[in-house]
């Protein structure tokens, strides 16, 4: 376990850099003076449940793999529609909150971008869902993150920190609206969740060429508009990785790249140590280090490289849908994976706007054990 951070550290002010920022001064003076003071405290993880009324899950990374009897429903997720109406709602209610359309998928569904931008001096965070389309509870996680942010328990820290949320950025895979067979996939429901865009393209896969409308529209106008600091790239994986002879409920890592500098690779490890300090003391949390590659077609290491930002991969475990029976989980541990979706976002969160990430112990990464890929399972960042 790192050292835990000082509580009164004090966020460094970072000059304001022409990088690529977009910000207008007359656009933050014309901010409503809503936004309160900063809380200077990561919140632990268990009180962070507490705080959200949630007990912990009674065993590490517990929850039944899909067997062909557990129901694996994807009625009850968000659609893109619902997820649509829920970001406007949110956007009409939160004076801090502006809601964007960066673009367009293959399919011509709207890309959004919910906005916390306070003032141009502030750190940036930015967290990204749903590349791939069968891969959403992160999704609905980070929607109730999103309102969360209306509330006076997280409103606090917005003084501190810009937060930028691209939900669902894979919203034709989410809605198996594409062009190619999805016949031997297992969900029931309204629908089925594939990986792949509807061109039947792995868009995490497309940093580099930025051949697909999604990855565009990310690249041109977030990750070239904004500033930003530091990013958590959200995934899911597969069931049945272990660390310890136990069942992860999730994995991280790094950039890996060569062409990342260390100071940015340093970045990416201390807000890391922030996810790790906060999710694998929980009773279900149980975390372990992704085993990836070096590529820079993957986010993780492409946006790292290209922009400057410190990026961090989280792989929560098991998947809504998916033709391979060992990587989608029954429904009942689809509870603790958005909880630790919301502890994940709202500690760094707090630990970006208080500059305590800026002090994170990151030994730890020398002990983390790389998660065991057990027999038929694969890695699928």
């Amino acid at each position: 376990m790192p050292e835990a951070p000082h509580a009164g550290a004090t966020r460094m002010i970072r000059p304001i850099t022409g990088r690529h920022r977009k910000f207008n001064e007359e656009y933050f003076k014309a901010l409503p003076t809503r936004v309160l003071k900063k809380s200077s405290c990561i919140f632990a993880g268990s009180a962070l449940l507490l705080g959200l009324g949630l007990a912990p899950a009674n065993a590490v990374g517990e929850g039944p793999n899909h067997n062909g009897n557990e129901t694996v429903n994807t009625s009850i997720l968000h659609t893109h529609e619902s997820m649509a109406a829920e970001l406007r709602k949110q956007d009409a209610k939160q004076s801090a909150m502006e809601l964007e359309v960066i673009g367009h998928s293959a399919k011509g569904r709207e890309l959004f971008l919910a906005k916390y931008l306070s003032d141009p001096a502030n750190p940036t965070i930015m967290f990204l869902t749903q590349q791939h389309g069968n891969e959403q509870l992160t999704t609905e996680g980070a929607l109730e993150v999103i309102k969360h942010l209306g509330t006076g328990r997280m409103a606090k820290v917005l003084e501190d920190v810009n937060i930028l949320v691209v939900p669902m950025l894979n919203p034709d895979g989410a809605m198996g609206d594409v062009d190619f067979p999805l016949d031997d996939y297992i969900a029931s429901g309204d629908r089925h969740l594939t990986r792949y865009n509807a061109n039947n393209v792995d868009i995490n896969r497309d940093h580099v060429a930025k051949t697909q409308p999604e990855i565009q529209a990310l690249h041109n106008n977030v990750l070239s508009a904004y500033d930003i600091d530091y990013m958590i790239d959200l995934h899911h994986q597969g069931t049945r990785s272990a660390v310890d002879g136990k069942l992860v409920s999730g994995s991280i890592l790094y950039p890996t790249t060569e062409d990342v500098s260390e100071e940015v690779r340093e970045g990416s490890k201390r807000l890391g140590a922030v996810v790790y300090q906060n999710v694998d003391p929980t009773g279900w949390g149980h975390l372990g280090k992704y085993v990836g590659g070096t590529a820079n077609t993957i986010a993780r290491n492409g946006i790292a490289a290209e922009y400057g930002i410190s990026t961090l991969l989280f792989e929560m475990r098991g998947m809504s849908d998916h033709y391979r029976s060992d990587y989608v989980l029954g429904q009942k541990p689809n509870g603790y994976l958005r909880q630790q979706t919301i502890l994940t976002l709202e500690s760094t969160i707090k630990a970006v706007a208080d500059g305590s990430v800026e002090t994170m112990d990151t030994s730890f990464w020398d002990s983390l054990p790389e998660q065991a890929s057990l027999p038929g399972e694969e890695n699928d960042e």
